[in-house]
């Protein structure tokens, strides 16, 4: 897949984030547990900006909501702050209370990765083992379900591990976590090449995101090489 223009990129990302109903609007997000989808979205790349509203919004309060993203300028500095963001939040809550906004970068992977380093295993049923008994045990449910799941694993055990979140045919957004007792040891960054390399692999697009507060992960995508092609904010 060639894809040269970030609203494109920010195009594949929505699709991954959320389905979509019949207007274009959220209906859901696109995750193991569905759960609750934001009351708006928008994603503002230096070539042009892509927004969304939850499906359950009244066609009253999305045309001024419409008519302050249509205002937004295309982010030629994706850390920019928003110029309509107190206009949102006032239209927004006189519709329901807000209880999280939340902002961040995202980044596509550019053309050459990394190759997997040797003590990237994939996950499976057959050796979930290697999840239990940590803070990781929580991903032994995404096993069979956030395929590809790959994992670093030092001492039988696994100490990071990284898996498709989000998917759609043409993307996958990854999830990535590591141990506490394991961090600031290059894991997050191996493991997250490997499960790159495996969406290639399926014909897919890697994608990567987080928020403008998570220094750590940022750092990730930074000795990556990502390339960071949109600044995202949604309020749920």
């Amino acid at each position: 897949m060639t894809v040269t223009v970030a609203t494109s990129w920010l195009d594949l990302h929505l699709r991954a984030l959320f389905v979509h109903d019949e207007r274009g609007r959220i209906a859901t997000r696109n995750a193991l547990d569905g759960g609750p989808a934001p009351l708006f979205f928008l994603g503002r790349t230096p070539d042009g900006n892509r927004w969304r509203f939850r499906g359950d919004l009244p066609d009253d309060l999305v045309e001024p909501l419409e008519a302050l993203c249509a205002a937004e300028p295309p982010a030629t500095d994706l850390r920019a702050p928003l110029q309509h963001e107190n206009g949102y939040r006032e239209i927004l809550a006189g519709h329901a209370p807000i209880t999280e906004a939340w902002s961040g970068p995202a980044y596509h992977f550019p053309e050459e990765l990394p190759p997997t380093a040797s003590e990237v295993l994939p996950l499976n049923t057959e050796n979930a083992h290697l999840l239990r008994g940590g803070d990781l045990e929580p991903w032994v449910e995404d096993i069979g379900q956030s395929e590809p799941l790959v994992a670093i694993v030092q001492e039988d055990r696994a100490v990071s591990v990284c898996g498709s979140v989000r998917t759609t045919p043409e993307a996958h957004e990854a999830g990535v976590e590591t141990s506490a007792n394991a961090r600031g040891r290059g894991f997050a960054v191996a493991v997250v090449a490997a499960w790159a390399q495996a969406v290639r692999a399926l014909g897919a697009e890697p994608l990567y995101s987080t928020s403008w507060d998570n220094a750590a992960s940022q750092a990730v995508a930074s000795k990556l090489g990502l390339i960071p092609y949109a600044s995202t904010f949604h309020m749920t």
